[in-house]
């Protein structure tokens, strides 16, 4: 948050206008309806599927397109190079959120956007045991937002921190490979399995954004999952049924990790919001580690029979 609040507050100001998807991290929303409060800046959310839809939302104050591909949590995909081009044709900044994708998998500086945002607590550490966030981008961006945004309001990654970062990408491509390759397994078994209503991961050529994906992401597919057991109750009795797999809010790590979304990370958004963002009441967030894959499998489907 502490790169995200900073790329902000460095790219737009008070009457400034911005366009973000209408389902990504919950904090980055909650945080957008924060600054319209506090600041007057105003964000119109849209589905980020389809490019045409930020051009619909550009207004003349517009400064900024929020990009978050794979998003949060239901791994929709948006054409980062479309919208760039749209951008580019309104003079309007892009920032992308590239926390689950990770540079291994997409590279959207590659395909034009201004600056990228990362948590570091995830893949890039990848070991969950530290905080941390990443801003890159153009010298202009980055060192606005190290000059003023980060020095005044205190979101400053610590020497120690800072290190362990460095370590975990070290490691990065070895455990994005495991990640990937774990998490298209797994998907492929959960379609396949009567208790799941849907699966959503952009590998599987079922996914609406998939030869999307499969142009803009040449390293893989990533870690991330969205399933969905069709309740909040089916969802809490999976979430608690597991016993390799740990539940948690976390994501990226070495080990697998879940949540059931309506219950943890968007339980503080609004249910007509969260369920317009396509969050459903038994979305489970299924982060895959580097664990045995017949391990994961045989946990995953033995939590599926206690629905």
């Amino acid at each position: 948050m502490a790169a995200i609040s900073a790329a902000i507050f460095t790219l737009v100001k008070t009457g400034e206008h911005i366009v973000a998807p209408r389902s990504m991290y919950a904090t980055t929303t909650n945080f957008l309806h924060h600054v319209k409060e506090q600041f007057g800046i105003e964000t119109t959310f849209v589905d980020a599927t389809n490019a045409e839809n930020y051009r619909a939302a550009i207004r003349p104050e517009t400064k900024l397109f929020w990009i978050e591909t794979p998003t949060n949590p239901l791994v929709l995909i948006t054409d980062i190079e479309a919208v760039v081009a749209l951008a580019r044709e309104h003079g309007i900044t892009t920032v992308a959120d590239n926390t689950f994708a990770t540079p291994f998998n997409q590279r959207p500086l590659e395909l034009g956007v201004d600056a990228v945002v990362h948590s570091a607590t995830k893949y890039l550490g990848g070991h969950s045991d530290l905080t941390a966030g990443v801003l890159v981008g153009s010298r202009e961006v980055v060192e606005a937002a190290r000059h003023g945004a980060n020095k005044f309001y205190g979101g400053n990654i610590a020497p120690q921190v800072a290190w362990l970062v460095i370590r975990g990408i070290k490691t990065l491509a070895l455990r994005m490979e495991r990640h990937n390759s774990n998490a298209l397994t797994i998907a492929n078994m959960l379609g396949d399995h009567p208790k799941v209503e849907a699966v959503f991961y952009p590998g599987l050529e079922s996914h609406p954004n998939h030869e999307i994906a499969k142009r803009q992401m040449p390293g893989g597919y990533g870690g991330m999952i969205g399933l969905d057991v069709g309740s909040v109750a089916a969802g809490k009795a999976f979430a608690n049924s597991v016993r390799l797999c740990t539940l948690a809010t976390s994501l990226g790590g070495v080990e697998t990790i879940l949540q059931h979304s309506a219950s943890m990370t968007h339980a503080p958004i609004p249910c007509e919001d969260r369920l317009n963002a396509g969050i459903t009441d038994g979305l489970i967030r299924l982060s895959v580690g580097v664990e045995d894959v017949h391990d994961l499998m045989a946990d995953l489907t033995q939590a599926l029979d206690k629905i």
